[in-house]
């Protein structure tokens, strides 16, 4: 039996806004929560929309979304030879008896995992100078000394919105860490982008940085969080915010993810947030380490390491973004940039640059064909999570636990 009815108009739907979006100035993502605006360079005064209505090359795969998992599994069963009803009972009773202590061994010598939590809005966590909300997710029961992931949406998202696709609360529960979830308000920005671009809002103790280190202040002393165990991550717009707090703050975390985001600085180097965007900004290695550097004077490091995954059928915030990252980060971090390592993950290509110590200090993933958004698995995989929508792609590898095992989380 295939999809049902429902399945079908949401495939449909989706094939529909693959072909469309790029025509149409906005789409509604039905049952996401918001409107997701594709706007073009023309809304210079609205600010850049990284990661609210890019281009989304759909190829074939991505045609074949989840939906539901309508699998049918046939049900075989083994007929007993043919006995009276009271030789039937008594061949049982042992089996039976032996299957009831073997499901109850199991329970309990299972480790329990963190229950499922809610997210939480948390208020009067600084004085908030990015005029940001903020918003956590802590699983019940959640020990101290554990991790903390700071999750920066994108354009036109919201808290919960990326807190589900993204698969980071799933992840949280079953590997045991916090997640704060930094949320852009729209008197911010009108298109609720993170302000990654404006040097009011990406310096050290000010504006929207600071409102983040705030929050990461905030969570570890609520849940005696690890401090040296912090890690940020963000999709587009949030992955250019992601930029800004490793550069800016760089003691504050361990290692960040950049997901179809930008470099610190790029907007500046660049003239433009939009040539930034569409078409990257020229520097030298060392000029895009210096701009890291000049964010946290007299830093002597370690500074965070950096893993970036970026589509290369992105066409709205293009893939030498990720070059450039590259470039950056190894110049920061003392390392060359011929990879150490070089292989396919999920059939995508993956590089680790090495630093002096031998230690991992960029990771890239390109992801073949894939457009704007943040990658997804959906399923119950050991290695799936998230959940397919507008900026959540299905392709096959999920951000969220590539990352969280770059990080050691579980």
């Amino acid at each position: 039996m295939g999809p049902s009815e429902t399945c079908r108009r949401d495939l449909r739907g989706r094939e529909k806004h693959s072909r469309l979006h790029t025509e149409k100035p906005w789409f509604r993502t039905v049952g996401r929560g918001f409107d997701s605006r594709h706007l073009h360079s023309s809304h210079v005064g609205r600010g850049p929309v990284a990661g609210s209505g890019g281009a989304s090359v759909m190829r074939p795969h991505d045609r074949a979304w989840r939906c539901g998992d309508h699998t049918h599994i046939d049900r075989w069963f083994t007929v007993l030879p043919s006995l009276s009803m009271t030789q039937t009972r008594a061949a049982l009773r042992p089996t039976v008896l032996t299957a009831l202590l073997a499901a109850l061994l199991s329970v309990l010598l299972t480790p329990t995992p963190a229950s499922a939590a809610s997210l939480q809005e948390v208020t009067g966590f600084g004085s908030n100078p990015g005029a940001l909300k903020m918003y956590r997710y802590v699983p019940d029961g959640l020990p101290a000394g554990r991790p903390v992931v700071v999750a920066l949406h994108g354009c036109t998202q919201n808290a919960a919105g990326y807190a589900t696709g993204t698969g980071w609360t799933t992840l949280a529960d079953r590997w045991g860490f916090s997640v704060v979830l930094p949320q852009q308000q729209s008197g911010n920005n009108s298109s609720q982008c993170f302000n990654w671009f404006q040097d009011a809002d990406i310096r050290r103790g000010q504006g929207e940085a600071a409102s983040v280190a705030q929050m990461v202040d905030r969570q570890l002393a609520d849940v005696s969080g690890n401090a040296s165990r912090v890690y940020v991550t963000g999709l587009s717009a949030g992955g250019g915010m992601t930029s800004v707090m490793m550069a800016a703050y760089p003691e504050k975390f361990a290692a960040g993810g950049v997901v179809a985001g930008l470099p610190y600085g790029c907007a500046q180097a660049a003239g433009s947030p939009f040539v930034c965007m569409y078409v990257g900004a020229t520097q030298t290695p060392a000029q895009w380490g210096d701009r890291v550097r000049a964010a946290r004077p007299g830093y002597t490091g370690p500074w965070p390491a950096l893993t970036v995954l970026h589509g290369t059928a992105d066409y709205t915030v293009k893939p030498v973004n990720m070059t450039d990252l590259v470039e950056q980060w190894t110049d920061v971090q003392g390392a060359d940039r011929t990879a150490d390592v070089s292989d396919t993950v999920a059939g995508h290509p993956h590089q680790i640059f090495r630093g002096p110590d031998g230690k991992a200090v960029v990771e890239t993933y390109g992801i073949d064909g894939m457009g704007h958004g943040q990658p997804v698995d959906p399923g119950s995989g050991t290695e799936q999570c998230g959940t397919a929508g507008a900026y959540f792609l299905d392709v096959g590898l999920c951000a969220a636990h590539r990352l969280g095992k770059a990080w050691q989380l579980g």
